[in-house]
């Protein structure tokens, strides 16, 4: 099955200068030295002052307000524009301040140690028997199994910026983008975690992903799978399952298309959005491996002029996670691949542009279930950015393709309480079903659990 536009899936800026790591034999907890205390007493000084600022501001607001409404005060008008003006510039400086990725300069607080882009970076101290300390954890803890009910245990990844996105219509589609999702783990017993925190000042952006599995993984031992998935990409076959004994023998399972990968190079041959890593020795080693092109500064500089020149049709920009994987399998791929699975019989990621229109003909001639370009499983807003500032498309587009999405999916389930969205584009919805005195039979003919039960993934 293929997928259609195929198009440049992660874009930012250019950058040069630095040195890249070649090496993955780091000392344990090398590559740098850094904690992350709590917040210096200089730092909470800080804040409270802003708090302050803020409440004085709001007074003198109401000043001005009552002035222009009941006409009261001895200030002239030229005043009051000063006045006005000094505080708009005021509340701007704060408020970028708050929304801005690093905190203030605390006095009190060490300077950050600069990373040495002669040592590899790492993501902590080198695990190498994790395989055998999680056997005899889970011996020990039967009360917290791997597998439940015959079922691997998921759990489900995600996260946003720890700010306030650049507009308030963003903060909007990522509450629903959260609540989808939670609807899809609520149904398929899946647990999720969503993140706001940058665990590792080095590794930002698209790369904040890496030390979060990481320790997730090492915190929950309980769980066989974690399965990241991108704030900007929605459930929409509430339905389906992933057949996960079909990857009984793999560690790594991630869309990608194999003729992308090993003929073309090309740098969207898979897709980083959403994948699933088993909890193993082999994922913390391969982690390890992928880490250090991510480090921000001139090393994720220099790695990018790597994979511009290793891989096809990308631009040149900084390294990114997705590119840095693909080069990471095709250069090391005796060491990988046969542990990695590409799946594309299903839209584990499913690009946007060319499925959100075609809603209304799914409805018309398809079910939910199947998974695949009929009824797509997940549909990523790739290139969208409606946290951002900037977007590789327009953002009038963007929003009302997510809206779509989101109803299309909510849909199925709100069917089983009986209501359903007006339409793919508005909040409103309807109801589509009498109340009854024998309401069981609809939640046997209805409940996306029952049609899903049964299919659970044994132990082998």
């Amino acid at each position: 099955m293929g997928q259609d536009n195929l198009t440049p899936q992660k874009r930012s800026s250019t950058g040069g200068g630095g040195g890249l790591p070649t090496t993955n034999n780091a000392v344990a907890g090398g590559g740098r030295t850094r904690g992350f205390p709590g917040m210096p007493r200089g730092r909470q000084i800080h804040k409270t002052f802003n708090n302050i600022k803020i409440t004085i501001l709001c007074g003198f607001v109401t000043i001005l307000v009552l002035r222009g409404t009941i006409g009261v005060g001895n200030l002239g008008s030229s005043e009051a524009e000063a006045v006005n003006q000094n505080l708009i510039e005021e509340t701007n400086r704060i408020l970028a301040e708050i929304r801005s990725d690093s905190d203030p300069t605390d006095p009190d607080e060490p300077p950050e140690t600069e990373i040495n882009p002669n040592i590899t970076f790492t993501l902590g101290p080198k695990i190498s028997d994790w395989d055998q300390q999680r056997k005899v954890w889970l011996s020990q803890n039967p009360e917290f199994p791997n597998f439940v009910n015959g079922k691997a245990r998921i759990l489900l990844v995600t996260g946003s910026p720890p700010n306030p996105c650049d507009n308030a219509i963003g903060d909007h589609y990522l509450l629903k983008a959260i609540k989808n999702k939670i609807d899809y783990c609520r149904l398929h017993g899946i647990e999720i975690v969503y993140n706001m925190a940058h665990l590792d000042r080095e590794l930002a952006g698209y790369w904040a992903k890496l030390p979060l599995i990481r320790r997730l993984m090492l915190s929950h031992p309980e769980v066989e799978w974690i399965w990241w998935m991108d704030s900007d990409a929605f459930f929409t076959d509430m339905v389906f399952e992933i057949p996960l004994s079909k990857y009984d023998k793999y560690n790594l399972v991630v869309h990608g298309y194999p003729d992308l990968m090993f003929e073309q190079k090309s740098w969207i041959a898979l897709n980083t959005g959403s994948f699933l890593f088993r909890n193993c020795q082999w994922s913390l080693d391969l982690l390890d491996a992928w880490a250090p092109m991510g480090p921000k500064g001139p090393i994720r500089e220099e790695a990018g002029k790597v994979l511009t020149a290793n891989l096809k049709g990308r631009p040149a920009f900084e390294a990114d996670d997705q590119s840095a994987l693909i080069y990471l399998l095709l250069s090391q791929k005796d060491q990988w691949m046969d542990k990695v699975f590409l799946e594309n019989q299903y839209y584990l990621h499913g690009y946007w542009a060319g499925l959100v229109d075609r809603y209304e003909e799914m409805i018309e001639k398809y079910h939910p279930g199947l998974g695949d370009e009929r009824w797509p499983f997940v549909t990523h807003f790739v290139g969208c950015k409606p946290c951002g500032s900037y977007g590789d498309y327009p953002v009038q587009r963007c929003l009302s393709s997510m809206q779509r999405a989101f109803n299309f999916a909510d849909n199925q389930v709100l069917k089983l309480y009986g209501f359903r969205h007006r339409g793919l584009l508005g909040p409103n919805i309807k109801r589509i079903r009498n109340e009854t005195v024998t309401p069981l039979e609809i939640v046997d003919q209805l409940d996306i659990r029952r049609s899903t039960h049964g299919k659970s993934e044994s132990k082998s």
